[in-house]
């Protein structure tokens, strides 16, 4: 359980954070809620969705949860109408809901294709559209992922599409400066359920030995960042894009690459 945080950055403001039923966008949900911030809690699990509203409200945050599909445009819509009547308007929004794929990009089906479209980028440039409308000043975090820089094979069309995040953000922080700063962070490895459940003590420590801090991320970690950029600390800071990685990014060799000497068909 979170504690209520000394600083109030985020006092009598209301933040929207999709894809925050668990991982990332639960701590980041949490911790601007730990920092005055009215937060709604969006996804398709209303049971997870009110789990972590009573886990900030034993906190002594303010929260609600607010169900969307972020695949529906309808959704989308009654998520932004939904909270100006509970809350009066938006301040943040934070862009995090996400599928990922493991397929290559002679694998991938339409399917995987419109569910990733949908899910992590059509679904923030809608929610922007309605969130800037709602907006006076305040300040948009998309999140994307280091695949935006350096990618792995099969991947796709997840690291095509964390790439095209980068590129909304500084089309948003354009078309929706001066006021409303738009910025991107781009994670690397990040501990939640979905990267470690299944990871042996062996892999997790060869993992983190390839990170030159020593260790891989936390969904804190993400947070704090996503707190910043969003806060008056960041306020010459806007169509950026932060990497989040532990110094991965910096590293030039990697094992996980196939042997291309001999060709695909080999």
């Amino acid at each position: 359980m979170s504690e209520r945080r000394e600083s109030q950055r985020f006092h009598e403001d209301t933040v929207v954070v999709t894809g925050s039923t668990r991982g990332i966008g639960a701590e980041i949900a949490r911790q601007f809620a730990d920092e005055g911030a009215a937060v709604v809690i969006t996804g398709r699990s209303t049971a997870d969705g009110e789990a972590v509203v009573n886990s900030i409200e034993k906190s002594g945050g303010n929260a609600v949860f607010i169900r969307a599909d972020m695949q529906s445009p309808d959704d989308i819509a009654t998520l932004f109408e939904a909270t100006t009547e509970e809350f009066g308007g938006v301040d943040v929004l934070i862009n995090n809901a996400a599928i990922q794929t493991e397929t290559a990009v002679d694998e991938a089906s339409m399917a995987d294709w419109q569910n990733v479209l949908e899910t992590d980028f059509r679904s923030y440039w809608l929610c922007g559209k309605h969130a800037v409308e709602l907006m006076s000043t305040g300040s948009i975090v998309n999140i994307s992922s280091n695949h935006a820089f350096s990618t792995m094979p099969s991947h796709f069309p997840y690291n095509a599409v964390k790439a095209g995040i980068n590129g909304m953000t500084r089309a948003m922080a354009l078309d929706f400066g001066p006021d409303i700063r738009v910025n991107t962070i781009n994670p690397g490895w990040i501990a939640v359920d979905r990267t470690t459940t299944e990871m042996s003590a062996e892999d997790r420590q060869e993992l983190e030995s390839i990170h030159p801090v020593g260790r891989i991320g936390t969904p804190e970690d993400v947070a704090t960042t996503a707190t910043f950029l969003a806060s008056d600390e960041a306020a010459f800071i806007t169509g950026t894009s932060l990497l989040v990685d532990g110094g991965r990014s910096a590293v030039m060799q990697d094992d996980t690459l196939p042997d291309y000497r001999g060709g695909r068909n080999e």
